[in-house]
């Protein structure tokens, strides 16, 4: 028999698979205690320590009375959601920065043209977002564009740690968008969407960082 700690770290993977696997999808309730520790295999302790390790992780939640309930299949979007203050907006904006324009400089050297497709359908709604003055429509739309960007960059780790930061994308956007949409405000990305058409990983990249300066951008 392993020892202890592996046994409970083969249960947390265990336990991790079903999640991702999609079997307890977010919203849902895993089996209870006995029932996880008959389909495992395992003791309760065991079963025990895993569900705490992913409760602590982000991954599940215990609710009193309630049962445990699958919060989040991405252990490291709770982890920067907590870690997200407004004297930290700098340093997010930092990171975005990292991800994005490297993000762009890929897009253009990688993207097909389901990506193009994509991003002009992103860029177009983004606009008609801003049109609309509704705020929260628009911050929707300029993450969906930024996003569209990643996944032409076709990097599934860098899509991955991008998804994690999504929470903190969204604050920065707002941040920069301030409570209504002036004019002074409005950012055009119909160039960086361009330079990715166009193939050019250089002017991509600039584009990318161009609206990414601590302590606004958007």
């Amino acid at each position: 028999m392993p020892p202890r700690g592996q046994r409970v770290q083969q249960t947390i993977e265990q336990l991790r698979g079903r999640v991702l696997g999609g079997e307890w999808p977010v919203g849902g309730r895993i089996p209870t205690e006995p029932q996880l520790v008959t389909a495992l295999g395992v003791g309760r302790n065991t079963v025990r320590e895993a569900v705490r390790a992913l409760v602590h992780a982000g991954v599940l939640e215990c609710r009193q009375g309630s049962g445990t309930y699958v919060v989040s299949t991405d252990e490291l979007a709770p982890v920067v959601a907590r870690r997200l203050t407004d004297d930290r907006m700098a340093e997010v904006v930092e990171v975005r920065r990292a991800f994005e324009v490297e993000a762009a400089r890929l897009a253009a050297l990688r993207r097909t043209p389901e990506d193009l497709v994509a991003l002009d359908g992103a860029l177009a709604a983004r606009e008609a977002a801003w049109r609309s003055g509704r705020v929260g429509e628009f911050v929707e739309a300029d993450v969906a564009l930024h996003t569209a960007v990643v996944a032409a960059a076709h990097n599934a780790m860098l899509a991955e740690l991008y998804a994690s930061v999504g929470a903190a994308l969204r604050s920065t956007v707002a941040q920069a968008t301030g409570d209504t949409l002036e004019p002074q405000r409005y950012v055009d990305h119909g160039r960086l969407v361009a330079a990715i058409r166009d193939g050019d990983p250089g002017r991509a990249a600039i584009e990318a960082g161009a609206f990414l300066e601590p302590p606004s951008g958007a």
